[in-house]
């Protein structure tokens, strides 16, 4: 975003061993250090950070060699420090498909995890293998299953609480043998699907598939630009909210509403046959609460905010491309962008009931 103040120090890790040389130090010391990947999704405030800057700089991609792999996937192992739109570059290349709709996602891949990254259907959740982390309950390095990691929507057990350093991520993915024109899997989105022109569910090149990802990102100004200030963003500053279904049906009802998968109502009632077959008698008040994820740029333009709104004297503006995206207009401090957050959210909230939680990590500010 171009904004916010220096930091004390800034350490530069290059390799996995400098990585967790520098974070065991910094840890024992016990003074104020943050951990820095690409910076994409952070906003410091204007003060800056009063301590030490980890930057994660270790890079590469190998295949891991597995007899556990299944039959028609890969699996990758790759550093934390690895650009992730290069890693995805790199996949679309030679064929092995699974994230390419995350093309254009800014940041390196040890940050993926933390909030399991996700656009265009697809997550990376759905082909995350494991990750190799620095885990300071223990001062231990260990390779813990993604099964283990509590991935759910932009969050994880890591972003919730789990201390320590993410060294590698291994990822499985799909081999195409067609080397020629790999194909996608299947598009899972309706806007992409649109785009390329086709039905959710058809799959497509990989290579035209990615294209279509950045030309899309690029039109909401989600591709970083120097000269459009719509790009000078951490991209969508606003998580779509998860609500109950209850709550949903308060709204109006062009509200966008998108069923959250995970555990569903029990039945009402049970049947005689599930009696008989020694089912217990179904009680309905104790049955989960559907979820439900709302759109947070819905909300927010209906709110009375729309793209280009702009608080006065500030230099911080929604995005003229996308109401989700806070934008330096070139003379932006972060006090302006938390302001103008706040002002959102307080619009959000009276209209509609409904607290947006910003994505990006603060420090040093409140939204």
């Amino acid at each position: 975003m171009r904004v916010g103040g220096p930091a004390d120090e800034v350490i530069t890790a290059e390799t996995s061993d400098d990585l967790v040389r520098h974070a065991s130090r910094l840890w024992a010391e016990d003074e104020p250090w943050m951990l820095l990947g690409g910076g994409s999704n952070t906003v410091v405030s204007d003060d800056g950070f009063p301590g030490t800057v980890l930057l994660v700089r270790n890079t590469g991609i190998e295949v891991v060699e597995s007899d556990a792999t299944p039959a028609g996937r890969v699996r990758l192992r790759v550093q934390a420090g690895h650009d992730w739109d290069q890693l995805v570059e790199a996949c679309v290349e030679r064929g092995w498909s699974g994230i390419e709709a995350l093309s254009g996602v800014p940041g390196r891949a040890g940050a993926a995890p933390v909030q399991n990254i996700g656009a265009y259907g697809q997550e990376l959740s759905d082909v995350l293998h494991s990750i190799t982390f620095l885990d300071f309950a223990s001062d231990e390095v260990r390779r813990i299953p993604a099964a283990e990691l509590a991935l759910g929507y932009r969050t994880s057990a890591i972003k919730e609480g789990l201390a320590g350093v993410v060294l590698s991520i291994d990822l499985l993915l799909w081999a195409n043998e067609d080397r020629n024109n790999p194909m996608s899997g299947p598009v899972a989105y309706g806007q992409l699907a649109d785009a390329l022109g086709v039905t959710v569910g058809d799959r497509v090149s990989i290579r035209e598939l990615r294209r279509t990802v950045l030309r899309l990102r690029a039109s909401k100004g989600m591709v970083l630009d120097a000269d459009d200030h719509d790009t000078w963003s951490s991209g969508s500053f606003f998580t779509n909210p998860i609500v109950t279904e209850h709550f949903a049906r308060s709204l109006p009802l062009d509200a966008p509403k998108f069923p959250v998968p995970g555990a569903e109502p029990a039945p009402a009632v049970t049947s005689l046959e599930d009696l008989a077959a020694g089912a217990p008698l179904r009680i309905p008040d104790a049955a989960p609460e559907r979820m439900i994820k709302l759109s947070a740029a819905w909300l927010i333009e209906r709110s009375g905010i729309s793209r280009g709104y702009r608080l006065p004297g500030s230099g911080a503006a929604v995005s003229s491309k996308h109401t989700l995206a806070i934008t330096n207009r070139g003379a932006s401090s972060a006090a302006d962008v938390a302001e103008l957050a706040r002002f959102i959210v307080q619009r959000v909230q009276q209209e509609f009931g409904v607290v947006l939680a910003p994505e990006p990590n603060l420090y040093g500010l409140e939204a």
